[in-house]
């Protein structure tokens, strides 16, 4: 790139501040979302158990745990393997699921730009499926496929596992409130996605989620089965809320509405987690609260605590973040709380924008993009942007893991009857000091500790380990941002990094603009999914037209709507729609 290429953008980066309209101009050369989004949504079926389709991603995962549930006369095939192990946990399965839903939902555009739409529903569906398999006995739901004791002394592949496959349940007799309404949650928030699409899907999953709830409410308990791997230590009150709260979005009957109102308790909180899901319900109900349901103002006023106890500038800040800037809440898998917490912020961000609202924390008060930056910069932390320089994602970025705590990625495919004992699963592939023979592309690892130190060990599992619902939570963060990929020399992003943050009286674009231009070779694009801030709302056109290349003297033109335009900007108006776009 030369002065040329430098005045253009220049020319660029002028016509950009003078047209009206005020775009923010957002370039960043090293954090592609796009490409983390549908790496983080391989990584979901990296995880998935049971007949694998023909469309598979991933080639060196195969069938396994064909016969789940035979021991209790049952069809249990299909789910999800939680993390690194072969074992089913029907509570963290679920809240996989519920918020997996919940993103398709809040961000369905944004995920459609992306092409990412059907993947997230095929990840839901993956886990519904298994769901309502898991409660078709009358007041029953399986909760557990697996024995973790025994499963935790093998390091084999489970399509070559041989450990017990138990099988746990609740029913009238043994409760389990909290994975009763989880899995409810899940359903009721599924049956909003798959509406649309395919209603007699969406119904089923609703009357599920409705006999779950009633299971969970009327027989009240906590299940320990799943411990110590996962116990629920908040309790289950916070199950019931977030169930409510779905159960109440998804068929809008007064009755859920009342017993959110009259009998759930609440209660502030400072994460958001596979155990505690208070913060999600609260966000979810601020909206109604904004909407006029003014008994629900204790629920918004837990929303803005949660926001004031996260964010490190408020004065009533909780959590603790590392010297670069990550938070920090426990050893372990701690990015599922980086990721959690950037999901609320994300979502509540919208809420708040949506009404001009703020959170006020003491004397200081945060308007939505506050909220919305700190959410970036934690994913961003994740990505890359961090003291180390590397990626936490496997197979995204610089530097990324390549030895994640994980039987799948590390051992080697094996022929179907290969026996290899416990033991030496762990001396063959376990304690081997390699990077895993399978990458277990988009993989979200447990992450650094507290001082911003990472341990790229297969045995550290603490900070190898990765998690479904670490992924199912980052979805709301990639599934729009940055709204410009261009792929440019260091010129140009020097140039364009100069302007930002743009003029206040810019307004910021949330568009899911996806147009890489090579400046050599200048190959066709296709412009599709526009979407512009055009006065109070976002409007969103799909656009499919390709440019022709036309190559005048062996220069790189292009032809559009009748138009010679440069290689350099690509200007699109369409007055009839009030849209106006730019590619460059």
């Amino acid at each position: 790139m030369g002065t040329s290429a430098r005045a253009s953008a220049a020319i660029m980066v002028a016509w950009l501040l003078l047209f009206e309209g005020a775009f923010l101009v957002a370039v960043n050369g090293h954090l592609n979302y796009k490409d983390a989004l549908t790496k983080s949504l391989i990584f979901l079926e990296a995880q998935r158990s049971g007949k694998l389709p023909p469309n598979k991603r991933l080639p060196w995962r195969g069938d396994s745990g064909l016969d789940d549930g035979k021991s209790e006369n049952v069809d249990l095939v299909g789910g999800y393997y939680d993390a690194g192990d072969n074992v089913k946990y029907g509570l963290p399965m679920a809240f996989t699921v519920t918020t997996l839903a919940w993103a398709a939902i809040a961000y369905r555009s944004e995920l459609q730009a992306t092409g990412e739409l059907e993947n997230v529903r095929s990840a839901i569906r993956w886990g519904t499926d298994y769901f309502i398999k898991a409660s078709s006995r009358h007041k029953r739901l399986y909760v557990q496929v697996g024995d973790p004791v025994q499963d935790h002394q093998c390091w084999i592949r489970p399509e070559n596992m041989q450990t017990p496959r138990t099988v746990l349940k609740i029913d009238e007799n043994t409760p389990g409130t909290e994975i009763a309404a989880e899995t409810a949650a899940a359903m009721a928030a599924s049956s909003i996605v798959f509406r649309s699409t395919d209603r007699i899907y969406a119904r089923r999953l609703l009357n599920k989620a409705k006999l779950l709830f009633e299971l969970a409410k009327s027989h009240k308990g906590s299940f320990d089965g799943e411990c110590p791997f996962y116990c629920s230590n908040s309790g289950f009150n916070d199950e019931l809320l977030w169930a409510a709260t779905w159960l109440f979005k998804a068929t809008k009957r007064p009755v859920y509405f009342e017993y959110i109102d009259e009998e759930c308790v609440p209660a502030p909180v400072n994460e958001f987690s596979w155990d505690l899901k208070y913060a999600g319900a609260q966000v979810l109900l601020s909206e109604l609260f904004f909407q006029g349901a003014q008994s629900l103002g204790k629920f918004k006023d837990h929303a803005d605590s949660f926001v004031c106890t996260n964010l490190p500038d408020s004065p009533y800040n909780q959590i603790k973040r590392s010297p670069g800037g990550l938070i920090h809440v426990r050893d372990g898998a701690n990015t599922q709380y980086v990721t959690s917490t950037a999901m609320v912020f994300s979502t509540y961000s919208d809420v708040l924008a949506k009404y001009n609202q703020k959170v006020t924390c003491g004397n200081q008060q945060y308007d939505a993009a506050h909220l919305m930056a700190f959410a970036k910069q934690q994913m961003d932390y994740l990505l890359g942007s961090n003291p180390l320089g590397r990626s936490y994602m496997v197979g995204f970025g610089a530097n990324p893991p390549t030895q994640a705590h994980h039987r799948g990625a590390s051992v080697p495919i094996l022929s179907k009857d290969a026996a290899v004992s416990c033991a030496m699963g762990f001396t063959y592939w376990f304690n081997k000091d390699a990077p895993n023979p399978n990458e277990l592309t988009g993989a979200i690892v447990g992450g650094p500790d507290k001082l911003d130190n990472f341990n790229d060990k297969r045995w550290d599992s603490p900070k190898t380990e990765p998690c479904t619902y670490v992924n199912s939570l980052a979805v709301a963060l990639l599934r729009s941002t940055p709204r410009f990929e261009v792929s440019i020399g260091s010129e140009f992003e020097e140039i364009f990094t100069a302007l930002v943050p743009p003029p206040p009286r810019f307004k910021v674009l949330f568009a899911t603009f996806h147009c890489i231009m090579e400046f050599a070779g200048m190959p066709k694009h296709s412009i599709e999914d526009l979407a512009v801030d055009h006065g109070s709302h976002l409007q969103t056109r799909r656009v499919e037209k390709e440019l022709e290349d036309t190559r005048v003297n062996g220069n790189g033109v292009y032809r559009y709507q009748n138009r010679t335009v440069s290689p350099e900007i690509v200007e699109v108006q369409e007055e009839s729609n009030n849209i106006y776009s730019m590619y460059f």
